[in-house]
């Protein structure tokens, strides 16, 4: 199955560059699959909405109401206790999918500013598909630029990995 995106002129509210428009290739996405991610996009919008708190709330105070009905019975206590365990089970989910998709935007739009910040390190478009071991690197050469930037006092100077790394070549040569 083809998804066209179409160009960002064609879209009302998107401000993106022209040239945004390109085909994708996408075999697996099926019916029921883009069907089910609308389907849970509704309910993520949805639950954080003051009606599905209304809905649980309302939930509880009808349960709490019928306890006296059912003399507090461990059917009774069973009832809830199912009914949200499943509500629970399902939300994480949810949850898990909102994020993994606001994070995924997130990265993207940084590293459309690291990609267009002149000086900036490209080392650092996706960045979080390194590994532990390469960020606890990437970490310790920041916090020496940050302790540099201190002891010479030009804390507004910005220095990317590759020109402190250039820098560092240049120290190495023999002095002739």
């Amino acid at each position: 199955m083809r998804t066209r995106v179409r160009d960002a002129r064609q879209v009302p509210g998107i401000l993106v560059a022209p040239r945004f428009s390109m085909e994708l290739e996408n075999p697996r996405r099926t019916g029921l699959g883009i069907a089910l991610e609308r389907f849970s996009r509704a309910v993520t919008e949805w639950a954080g909405t003051s009606w599905a708190f209304s809905v649980a709330l309302a939930v509880i105070v009808a349960w709490a109401a019928t306890g006296p009905i059912f003399g507090f019975s461990d059917t009774w206590q069973l009832v809830i206790n199912t009914g949200t365990t499943i509500v629970t089970f399902l939300m994480v989910f949810l949850i898990q999918r909102a994020q993994n998709k606001d994070a995924r935007a997130i990265h993207l739009k940084l590293n459309e500013i690291v990609a267009a910040v002149e000086g900036a390190s490209n080392r650092l478009v996706n960045v979080e598909d390194l590994t532990e071991d390469e960020v606890s690197l990437l970490h310790r050469h920041y916090e020496r630029l940050v302790a540099l930037a201190r002891d010479t006092g030009a804390l507004t100077e910005s220095h990317s990995v590759e020109e402190a790394a250039a820098r560092h070549a240049l120290k190495l040569k023999p002095r002739a």
